[in-house]
Parts: C-alpha cells; structure tokens; sequence
C-alpha cells in the first residue's frame, strides 16, 4: 500500500485560476515570471494573484528568483516553478510489460522501470505487480497515478470493457481497486490517448494528428483541432479494428480482417513492407475522414524498424493524396521520448494541474 500522504493540495491546484497561474510559471521555466505580469496575462486582479502565489508559495510549488528590471517603478519580483515540488507516476500496461515512470511537474522523467506483466494472469496478480511498481517510484509529493491500457475502455468509469484478447477484464473497476490499494487518485485511459496527450503537450507540430501504436496491438490516440478526442465512451481511435478485408483472417476481437490482424501477421512473417503498406492503408483512411494534419507513428514494432515503417506510411499517402489532388500528409517517428505511453500517462494526472 502506498502512503497518500503528499505534501501538496491537490484541490486547490486544480481550481481554474491556480492552474493559469502555474502553466504560465511552468511554460516561463527558470527564468520565472512577476506577478505583474501574471495579472496581465491571465487577465486576474493583482490581489487575486497574489494571493494565488502565496498559497502556491506556502505549498512550496514556487520560489521568488530575484529581480527583473522594471519599464517603470521599483524592479519586479520574479517567481519560478519548482518542478520537483510535486510528481505524479505514470503507468502503461502492455499486454506483455509493465512500464512505470516518476515525472515531475515539468514532464521530466525522474525515474523509469520496465518490468514482465502478464494481463491476462488476472486482475489481483497485476494489481500486486502494479502496487510494487508504484510503490517503488513513489514519494511523499506524488499527486497521482495515471494508467493507460489497451482498449476498449471507458475513461469516465475507469472501467476497461473487452479487451482484445483478454475479454476477462470487461467491466473491471479498475480505476478505483487501484485507488482504495494505492490511496491515491487514480487517472485510466486508452494506452493510445495517453501517449497522443503526452505528444500533444509537447508539441507535436499540428493542430489535428493521429499517433499510431503498432507493439502487441494497434491502435491510435487522435488530437483534433489541439484537443485529444475521446468520443463520448471514450471509444474513438479503435484504429485497428476497422475492417479493411471483407473475407481476411480472423482478429483476436472477433472479426475478420481487421487492420491488426493484417498488419501483425505481415511482421510475424517478416514482412515489414507489407505490414507498412497496411498500415499506411488505415491512416490514409483517418486523413480522409478527419483532414488531420499529421501522421505520427510509434510502438516497439515501429521503433524497432522505423526506417520501412516511416518510409511505407508516406508512400500510401503520397499515392493516395496524387490519386485525389489533395495535399501530402508529413509522416513522422513520434521519437522525443522512451517511453511516451507511460509519460503520456503521467500527463493525465498532471495536464489539469495546469488547465490543460
């Protein structure tokens, strides 16, 4: 069991105008920012944002780092964040591995773990797995922990459905056993939503892109109009089941011929231009459909190969894109970080600490 005692508030830091507070203290770094010009930037009264920075202060989120020359009056007193005053754990549960990180509130990676998971050995074998794992990273000034796994899942409920798979954890509360072990928030989603919201954050370079995670499944996490889209059940970017061979061979889900099913028998025969062909086949389907801006690609299969992979997605889509008159969609390696679903996780428990 891990200890919830954190040293931070976390209700009081999601309150709206605390959080427009500390993401322009983040996004300002080590250079900081005064409190004047946090009053004119948000838009709050001086007084509203002093008080806001003293709490914050109090909390130990923010220290003054000197003074800056003023245009006018007396210099002004800078205030950083400190991003070690407060953590959260972000978690990615493969079909295979468990990957666990501590981040702080810059998104910095502080400490990483990869461990064996099974996920179809049970619910209370990989709650005891995950509960070592978080209990391993953790500190005192953890906020939370976010989760991300594969789907279908429904984010509001913190409930997965049937897995692909492992229909076994269809309607497991997962979110909340975990809570009440660990006696922290507990933040689930889609493995593909938390890895496109951690991408997001860190500027992905479009307002509307899809992410697509090729390991022991496929999927993707979609960021429309520079929000990550869920759907309303949070059933959107169930990317690789979408039938794309009426009479194909049967997917773990159920159906036949799913983009999966195809494009992970083209790797298991060692075909890896195959496999890309395929893929590039589905995402030039969601760039039709969703007009995105960009294609980015990512899981252990595509970084273990990314040269083919990178190089076989363009080549649908350029086609695709001579063949309509439309313009050509950059495909890219979603490659500035190790571990983007577990850190995409974190992001979950940290992004509306700062109103993202």
């Amino acid at each position: 069991m891990v200890n919830s005692n954190t040293g931070v508030n976390l209700p009081a830091l999601r309150s709206h105008n605390a959080a427009l507070v500390l993401n322009l203290l983040r996004t300002a770094g080590e250079d900081g920012v005064s409190r004047l010009d946090l009053a004119e930037r948000t838009g709050l009264t001086p007084q509203a944002v002093s008080k806001i920075t003293g709490r914050l202060r109090a909390e130990g989120l923010a220290v003054d780092a000197g003074r800056r020359a003023s245009t006018g009056g007396k210099p002004r007193t800078v205030l950083r964040l400190l991003p070690g005053a407060a953590h959260a754990v972000g978690l990615h549960l493969d079909r295979d591995e468990l990957t666990a990180v501590l981040v702080d509130l810059s998104g910095t990676v502080i400490e990483a773990n990869v461990v064996p998971l099974d996920l179809g050995a049970g619910a209370e074998v990989v709650m005891e797995v995950v509960t070592g794992e978080v209990a391993a990273l953790a500190t005192d000034t953890v906020l939370g922990v976010g989760v991300a796994m594969p789907g279908p899942l429904d984010h509001a409920a913190g409930v997965p459905h049937r897995v692909t798979r492992f229909p076994e954890w269809d309607g497991f509360p997962l979110r909340d056993a975990l809570a009440a072990r660990l006696r922290l928030p507990v933040v689930l989603d889609k493995d593909t939503n938390a890895a496109a919201l951690g991408l997001a954050l860190r500027g992905a370079g479009a307002d509307s892109f899809a992410y697509l995670h090729l390991g022991t499944g496929l999927g993707a996490g979609l960021v429309l109009g520079g929000a990550l889209y869920r759907g309303a059940r949070t059933g959107a970017g169930e990317f690789g089941h979408q039938t794309i061979q009426l009479d194909g061979p049967v997917c773990g889900c159920g159906g036949r011929g799913c983009l999966e099913a195809l494009c992970l028998a083209a790797v298991a025969r060692g075909d890896l231009a195959g496999a890309a062909r395929v893929l590039g086949a589905g995402a030039a389907n969601l760039v039709s459909l969703l007009d995105i801006d960009r294609v980015l690609l990512g899981g252990r299969i595509v970084t273990g190969a990314a040269e083919p992979f990178v190089r076989g997605v363009r080549a649908v889509l350029e086609e695709r894109a001579r063949r309509g008159g439309e313009p050509v969609v950059p495909v890219a390696l979603a490659q500035d970080s190790a571990h983007p679903v577990a850190e995409g996780a974190a992001q979950l428990v940290l992004a509306p600490v700062f109103g993202r």
